[in-house]
């Protein structure tokens, strides 16, 4: 236990020693103030008019109200977040690769089970970090604009469905280690990333979203126009914990067994 509390401990040091919290942080602030903006647009017909364009894309969000935005913030954890969650999963595992310090590491006395489950330990915490920090920032973001339609039970509800699609997207985001290993380096999960983004819009267009793990919190956040967690009911919920748990594990087996060279 004590070796796992330093494996963890030493990739919390590299991690919040890099640049990589910031950015990510960075980002992720972005969606509350654009979800925001939105809300503005939609809420003042006549500066919508003004800005032409902006506004029809604002339309397709739905009405100014509480209901739409903290959809539209659940929607965006769960598609955005395959980009950002997956990108801070490569790097934790990929710059082991790209720094050439995979051979310094694996010699040190400690199982390389407990190496992997550190880093997916410091991943998933930021993961959950960035997830909470964009709700609470919509939350104050949302007051600010004064969207309509506050009541406790509506927030509840919304924050419900975000939590969800937030740790679903998480769970599904593992896989990335297991091909940064794979690809040793950054390169390899940036374009699984992309395949499975594009991938999941297709076989969701096709109608068999709920069986495609990356598209299955996007579907759970209602952005397909189906009732929130009406996918989570049968095979969708086990495929994405299957996914989630081969990714892990196989990322395990990798660095337990491949020849790290």
């Amino acid at each position: 236990m004590n070796k796992f509390a330093t494996s963890s401990s030493v990739e919390y040091e590299k991690f919040f020693h890099s640049k990589i919290p910031l950015i990510t942080l960075v980002v992720c602030m972005l969606v509350p103030f654009i979800g925001g903006f939105f809300m503005f647009v939609l809420k003042n017909p006549d500066f919508a008019v003004r800005l032409g364009f902006i506004s029809k894309k604002a339309q397709l969000i739905g009405t100014a109200d509480w209901p739409s935005y903290l959809s539209l913030l659940a929607q965006a954890i769960s598609i955005g977040g395959l980009i950002v969650f997956g990108f801070i999963m490569s790097w934790i595992f990929g710059r082991e690769y790209s720094d050439r310090t995979i051979k310094d590491l694996l010699a040190l006395p400690i199982s390389r089970h407990m190496v992997v489950l550190a880093k997916f330990v410091v991943a998933v915490c930021w993961c959950l970090i960035l997830s909470i920090f964009v709700l609470a920032l919509g939350l104050l973001v949302g007051i600010m604009v004064n969207i309509p339609g506050w009541s406790q039970e509506i927030i509840v509800q919304g924050i419900t469905i975000y939590g969800v699609c937030a740790t679903l997207t998480i769970l599904v985001s593992t896989p990335v280690a297991f091909v940064a290993s794979i690809g040793q380096g950054y390169l390899s999960p940036l374009g699984f990333m992309i395949f499975t983004l594009v991938l999941a819009q297709i076989v969701t267009v096709a109608g068999y979203g709920r069986f495609f793990p990356w598209a299955i919190p996007a579907l759970a956040s209602g952005a397909a126009g189906n009732g929130s967690f009406i996918v989570l009911a049968g095979i969708s919920l086990t495929i994405l914990l299957l996914t989630s748990a081969i990714g892990l594990i196989s990322t395990m087996l990798w660095w337990r067994y491949a020849d790290q060279h």
